[in-house]
């Protein structure tokens, strides 16, 4: 009998232009390192110059981490159809411009698009949204798109897995987007409660 080897499932990863493109950065280097996950990517310009700027980074190297690489534009690409099967998506980081677009379905992008295309065929759609303070209309924002089916995770910095590092707090943040998808990269150690006493 012959064995059909499994067929990799297909993660969305697109970066806006907010502050913190880290995120998504480190989000496409921890599931390159996988075999069982096809990324495809869309780095917005926004996302591109903060690549630059925040990180030093060329943003063709980081957009090769990707198996494909969609450009934003190109809003008849395979990731804009619902008939194109995917796990769902992470908007990492998901500026308030994106995270607006998403909740009105103003699909003037394909990161937009494909969003909007995650959410219509109730698929994984997670966004890393990256702002502070928020006021009354981002807060509605985030209320409309949690409403249809989307989940807001914002970049909130945890300290019980005790950080040393800024790639540590980042990587808390990339374990809390990647365990929306039921993968466990391993990136940090699990909370196990509070040590007891000695």
């Amino acid at each position: 009998m012959s064995v059909v080897p499994a067929t990799p499932r297909r993660l969305i990863v697109g970066l806006a232009g907010s502050s913190g493109p880290h995120y998504g950065v480190r989000l496409l280097e921890v599931l390159r390192e996988r075999t069982d996950v096809e990324v495809h990517a869309i780095i917005s310009a926004g996302a591109r110059s903060t690549i630059e700027y925040e990180m030093r980074r060329d943003p063709d190297q980081v957009a090769a981490l990707a198996h494909v690489v969609h450009d934003e534009r190109d809003l008849g690409a395979s990731i804009a159809s619902g008939t194109f099967t995917t796990a769902g998506m992470a908007v990492s980081p998901c500026s308030i411009k994106t995270l607006s677009a998403i909740a009105n379905s103003y699909n003037d992008s394909l990161i937009v698009r494909a969003a909007d295309v995650c959410l219509k065929e109730r698929r994984r759609l997670v966004l890393v949204v990256r702002e502070t303070p928020l006021h009354l209309g981002h807060l509605r924002l985030m209320a409309q798109v949690t409403q249809s089916g989307a989940v807001v995770l914002p970049p909130v910095p945890a300290f019980y897995h005790r950080p040393a590092t800024i790639e540590d707090l980042v990587d808390h943040t990339v374990t809390k987007i990647l365990d929306q998808f039921g993968i466990d990269a391993g990136l940090i150690p699990r909370w196990e409660g509070m040590p007891g006493p000695g």
